[in-house]
């Protein structure tokens, strides 16, 4: 089962090819996006040093069979390499090679490598065409989509950055499997995500059929992933520079990543764990605020504990409770507008908005409790 989506951006428009077994698919995918003429030139392949060992070769491979030139450039595993010194190791390379202004760039990774090259490409000679073969759940249903590129800072996560959509994605579930439980499980929290922001239905759905997902069943997986896909596509086409709707796409993320902060965006919080805790935050707060039935926040939490996902602050190991730190954390956000944090918080299940009326005491109470 393949199924396409496509993200409707005018003369932008990209497609997601979402199947289990599509690298074999791979090259002829890329092809019509290659350099043209004569001297088509070098395809980077971007991946770090894990994603590599696992799956270069054969995606190398295919490229091959496919008649094109590629050469890979391997990065350091982990958010060390979404960083301004990342950075410079990459373009340094990219420009070593050569890469034209037609050129094509390709990002075989996870979402580190997916943001960091998409930043790359968007500001090298001012603009290079780049492809995503996101190889885990998280950057298959997120990060690979939508065209947000960026590195952290020591004041925060993805501050600095550009918009800059890919030309394709392939999303092989198939490549799925090579991941740890603990990695699929933080991309499933984003699966979660999409059901609890704006679809309830497919949240029930994910309430059968999310385990079986996460056992490895294809048809369930490709559904899951096609989906939040989908619903991200049509988010991205209507607001793609996040002035309105797609702000909900951030929901459990202003928590998450300050979480992230205080845990030194280290192997301690998984992105996808952080963004997990940061949802049933949010689902607190809205019962909190009276906005969200006790038992939608029940049902949501009960969910994420049923798949193996935390759901609350105090799961992260060695993590101190620090309220005003966390508070502290959260100002720093890139969602902070005028001095005020943006939250998204719910009116129920699949019912999301952004507000930045929330009083500190109610905020503090959450945090503490």
């Amino acid at each position: 089962m393949t199924r396409i989506i496509t993200v409707g951006l005018g003369d932008r428009a990209y497609a997601i090819h979402v199947g289990n077994g599509l690298t074999a698919q791979a090259g002829a995918l890329l092809k019509p996006f290659a350099p043209k003429g004569q001297n088509r030139g070098t395809i980077p392949v971007v991946t770090d040093a894990i994603v590599g060992e696992i799956h270069l070769a054969r995606f190398l491979e295919v490229m091959g069979e496919a008649g094109l030139d590629t050469r890979p450039i391997v990065m350091s595993p982990g958010e060390g390499s979404k960083s301004f010194g990342g950075l410079e190791s990459l373009t340094s390379q990219l420009l070593n090679m050569e890469i034209s202004r037609g050129g094509l760039i390709v990002a075989l990774g996870g979402g580190v490598i997916g943001d960091l090259t998409g930043f790359a490409a968007g500001i090298l000679k001012r603009g290079v065409a780049f492809a995503q073969i996101p190889t885990t759940l998280l950057s298959q249903v997120d990060s690979s989509v939508g065209g947000k590129t960026g590195i952290n800072t020591s004041q925060g996560k993805n501050l600095i950055g550009v918009f800059h959509q890919p030309r394709l994605v392939i999303a092989d579930t198939a490549l799925l499997a090579t991941l740890p439980r603990r990695e699929l499980l933080a991309g499933y929290a984003e699966v979660a995500k999409y059901g609890a922001l704006g679809d309830a239905d497919f949240f029930a759905w994910l309430e059968q059929n999310g385990p079986l997902a996460l056992t490895g069943h294809s048809d369930a997986m490709v559904h899951a992933v096609a989906h939040s896909c989908q619903m991200k596509a049509e988010i991205v086409a209507r607001d793609e520079r996040e002035s309105g709707e797609r702000a909900l796409l951030n929901l459990g993320h202003t928590f998450g990543h300050a979480l992230e902060a205080l845990t030194g965006f280290s192997g301690r919080l998984l992105h996808g764990e952080g963004v997990a805790i940061g949802m049933a935050l949010a689902f607190r707060l809205s019962v909190r605020l009276g906005l969200t039935p006790p038992s939608d926040a029940e049902r949501f939490v009960r969910h994420l504990q049923a798949v193996g996902l935390p759901s609350a602050i105090s799961d992260i190991p060695g993590l101190r409770p620090d309220t005003a730190g966390l508070i502290a954390a959260m100002g720093h956000d890139k969602k902070v507008a005028d001095g005020r944090i943006n939250f998204v918080l719910l009116r129920g299940l699949g019912h999301a908005f952004v507000t930045a009326d929330v009083p500190l005491d109610a905020l503090t109470d959450v945090l503490s409790a």
